[in-house]
């Protein structure tokens, strides 16, 4: 029996066309993707002109089609005998890939090797998974040990734990290739094929049983886990957290409220006290991008105390970097909701999508603290000529006065003061009526953004 096109799991681009990469178009429980792997069988992987030209025009018939990419990938670089041909498919790769980005998902599995320029293609990817033994990196072991004469193995420069807790380029491990695939399969059920669509609705399901009353703690130097409060409003068992191991200060996830899926923003007291430093902003700002693209509506849970002060951070760009994520919410177009669950100070309170930049609904608990700086801060810099005992009175009515959310809300920059049992019905109600916001397009060609 013939099958049909509707039945077959794939089919193949160039199939006769040799060379280390594959192409072809899956099915998935009516998915369409297009699925592009390097193997290591021919060449270890090394990637020729005609393997670049592939890759270019799998990319370009996805964008077409409006369908989802896919790239699994072990490779030990471009193939050398190819010479400057080489260099040239792997820039051709590049480019399609470049010009596909913001219009269709780009998900990149590693399972092996990724060397020199083509590792490239995983920080343009949108997400990226990687294997247990899998490495990636720009430069070898043999060319650091040649620079700096330091030794090091391809684990240790370039390693899957490398890549998931020091560079953030992978988003999450899978156990096996097998488990690579999967988990590709998984993040797709959250986004829709192309930015011309909405992401796919599943049926609604109520959050986990969490007492969100009794969760932020009464001393205000006390953590609590984010995720808690997450898991508490959205749908049960649908928080799917990204880079969770990398600039964990932040926590950014994948979600269904009521089976819309969401993108999930929150600060997290436990590490840091919830500060941003650079890479925070950078997986902040890269994240709400990406929502942003694939019209996933955004909610923010702030409760942070500030930007991580230091010269180390200052040298190292923490003003540049920290537009990063402002500059993300500000140009955002979907539907945008913050709640405010404790601290939003300074000018954290403003990049972590405050009414000023733009979000469309503020919800605040009655612990929210928003201020341009904390008691003690503003005690010592105000009332500095008074005793440390006059100091002390001071700061209990700072607190009293100006650590609340009515101010904010009285003058309009929160918009409802909520309790938190509150929240997963104020959530609902609000993304029923702001999932047909409609999107302002800019009389630009782009922004020149600080990314």
């Amino acid at each position: 029996m013939t099958r049909t096109v509707a039945q077959a799991r794939e089919v193949p681009i160039e199939a006769a066309s040799s060379g280390s990469v594959s192409a072809g178009i899956r099915w998935r429980h009516g998915r369409r993707v297009m699925w592009v792997a390097s193997r290591p069988t021919t060449r270890r992987g090394a990637l020729s002109e005609r393997d670049g030209h592939r890759i270019g025009r799998a990319a370009e018939l996805a964008s077409r089609l409006g369908i989802p990419l896919v790239l699994e990938l072990s490779t030990s670089g471009a193939k050398i005998t190819d010479g400057v041909a080489a260099l040239h498919g792997w820039g051709i790769a590049a480019s399609a890939l470049a010009r596909c980005s913001g219009r269709i998902p780009i998900l990149a599995g590693l399972v092996g090797p990724a060397v020199s320029g083509p590792a490239l293609l995983l920080g343009i990817a949108d997400w990226v998974v990687v294997a247990p033994d899998a490495f990636a990196f720009l430069s070898g072991p043999q060319a650091v040990r040649e620079v700096t004469g330091l030794e090091v193995s391809n684990q240790e420069l370039g390693g899957s734990q490398v890549l998931l807790t020091r560079s953030g380029t992978a988003f999450e491990a899978a156990q096996d290739r097998r488990g690579v695939e999967e988990a590709i399969w998984d993040v797709l059920e959250y986004l829709p094929s192309s930015t011309d669509e909405l992401p796919p609705s599943s049926e609604p399901l109520d959050p986990e049983d969490v007492d969100l009353e009794a969760l932020v703690p009464d001393s205000a130097t006390a953590a609590y886990d984010v995720r808690t409060l997450i898991r508490g409003v959205v749908d049960a068992g649908s928080f799917h957290e990204l880079r969770a191991a990398w600039a964990n200060q932040l926590v950014t996830g994948l979600a269904r409220i009521g089976g819309h899926p969401v993108g999930v923003v929150a600060n997290q007291p436990m590490i840091m006290a919830g500060t941003l430093d650079i890479s925070a902003a950078q997986k902040g700002a890269r994240f709400v991008r990406f929502c942003d693209s694939f019209n996933l509506p955004i909610v923010t849970v702030v409760d942070t105390p500030g930007f991580l002060p230091g010269k180390d951070v200052e040298w190292r760009g923490m003003i540049r970097h920290g537009a990063e994520l402002a500059f993300a919410y500000a140009a955002c177009q979907t539907p945008r909701i913050s709640i405010i669950a404790r601290k939003a100070y300074g000018g954290a309170y403003i990049v972590m999508d405050s009414k000023g930049m733009g979000n469309d609904v503020t919800f605040a608990w009655p612990t929210a603290e928003i201020a341009v700086m904390g008691a003690q801060g503003a005690v010592e810099i105000l009332y500095r000529r008074l005793s440390p005992a006059e100091r002390d009175a001071r700061k209990l009515s700072y607190e009293e006065v100006y650590l609340t959310p009515w101010i904010a809300a009285e003058r309009g920059y929160v918009d409802e003061v909520i309790e938190p049992r509150e929240t997963r019905a104020r959530l609902e109600a609000a993304l029923a009526l702001l999932l047909t916001k409609q999107e302002r397009l800019r009389p630009a060609k782009h922004a020149n953004s600080p990314l």
